[in-house]
């Protein structure tokens, strides 16, 4: 009997340690469910990078393509009929104005000039008989010892003989133009390409077929063409103030070759054309650059960085920062003062390197958000951080450089 009471009695002590064990475990549970909401509502607050809007000041330009084309051009034509005798240059070289291209047979020309030379030299060997007689027969006729009619022959003959000495003065220049004519020369400097004709081919005066062509390429002109919308868009933002010309700067232009490399030399922009091609809706721009390297040939393509003018209140936003809806339109979220996220739909103008040049929709200490896009909606909290861009990879030193 005792030993069934002292069992009983461990056994009821054992069932209260139990009882005790699970209240234990249950505040536990309470506590710990007490505090999880808390914690949910601090981790439910989204950490967002954003970017300060601040105005700066730069310089807006805009790339265009185009295609080069010579400085001047000029197609060798003879300007007399003949027989090529010689070809006094190498194909594809550099030539000097004035220099001798090709040799026409002279023979004929410095005969017709001999023989006007001859006929002048006749005529004015006859027109000191002429003009003795023509004084006579004046005096004679004024005494009537000649009729009037005499006296007019001899005045008739003088002034003919004069005549004679003009026409074959003329014809003498004529024959040394023409004797000077055979040798074809260039009219320009520049770089001659192909002969179209060899010697002992019969050419003639003005011909359709050009014996070969010279351009100038040193300088070289830049031809790029501009929609007319873009154009008008530049006009506006000149007329409103938003971009500044100041100086000269304006009109500098900078070429980029069809690989990528920059052409070491600036341009200058000459003019924009006042026609307007129907088939593009563009106007022609056209730029001059030094080429003392003949780095630039005719018909390459090039593209031109024309500087349009000085923004100094420009909005400039990293491009990861802007999103487009489903018809294209770009938009940003931001941070408002009470941390909350707010949509604001944007117009953006152009890329300048990595950002987006915004015209419309945002205002000085806007806070664009640039990463954690995806953990936030428009109206719910937000914490935001400062954004702080990666630092750009260091380029590693080309092969062979110092």
């Amino acid at each position: 009997m005792q030993s069934n009471g002292g069992v009983g009695g461990l056994m009821g002590h054992g069932a209260r340690s139990a009882v005790l064990l699970a209240v234990l475990l249950a505040a536990l549970l309470v506590a710990a469910c007490g505090n999880q909401p808390k914690t949910q509502r601090q981790q439910a607050v989204p950490e967002v990078s954003t970017f300060t809007v601040q105005p700066v000041n730069i310089t807006v330009s805009t790339e265009l393509p185009g295609r080069t084309s010579a400085f001047r051009i000029a197609e060798i034509r003879p300007q007399v009929n003949g027989l090529i005798q010689k070809r006094l240059f190498t194909e594809g070289s550099d030539v000097k104005a004035g220099q001798t291209l090709y040799q026409i047979d002279p023979a004929p020309f410095q005969a017709a000039l001999d023989s006007a030379t001859a006929a002048l030299a006749k005529a004015k060997a006859n027109l000191p008989s002429i003009t003795s007689k023509a004084e006579r027969y004046k005096s004679l006729a004024a005494a009537k010892a000649v009729s009037q009619q005499d006296y007019d022959d001899a005045a008739a003959a003088l002034a003919q003989a004069k005549a004679d000495i003009l026409y074959w003065q003329a014809a003498v220049q004529t024959a040394r133009i023409n004797l000077g004519y055979t040798k074809v020369a260039a009219p320009i400097a520049g770089r001659i390409g192909k002969s179209n004709v060899t010697v002992g081919a019969i050419v003639t005066a003005y011909q359709p077929q050009a014996l070969a062509t010279i351009q100038q390429l040193d300088p070289i002109y830049v031809d790029v063409p501009q929609s007319t919308s873009d154009l008008l868009e530049l006009k506006r933002r000149l007329a409103s103030g938003r971009l500044i010309r100041s100086g000269q700067g304006h009109n500098k232009v900078k070429l980029f070759l069809e690989d990528g490399t920059p052409y070491p030399l600036e341009g200058t922009l000459q003019f924009r054309d006042v026609s307007v091609d129907p088939t593009t809706g563009s106007v022609f721009l056209r730029m001059i650059f030094p080429n003392p390297e003949g780095v630039l040939l005719p018909e390459m393509f090039v593209r031109t960085e024309i500087t349009e003018g000085v923004n100094d209140h420009a909005i400039l936003i990293p491009q990861q920062a802007v999103s487009r809806n489903p018809k294209g339109s770009p938009y940003v979220l931001l941070v408002g003062s009470d941390n909350k996220v707010a949509l604001r739909m944007i117009t953006v103008d152009r890329a300048v390197g990595d950002k987006w040049l915004v015209s419309a929709g945002l205002a000085p200490s806007d806070r664009v958000i640039v990463e954690g896009l995806q953990k936030v909606r428009p109206g719910a909290p937000a914490k935001p951080v400062p954004y702080k861009p990666a630092p750009a990879p260091s380029a590693a030193p080309a092969a062979g450089s110092k």
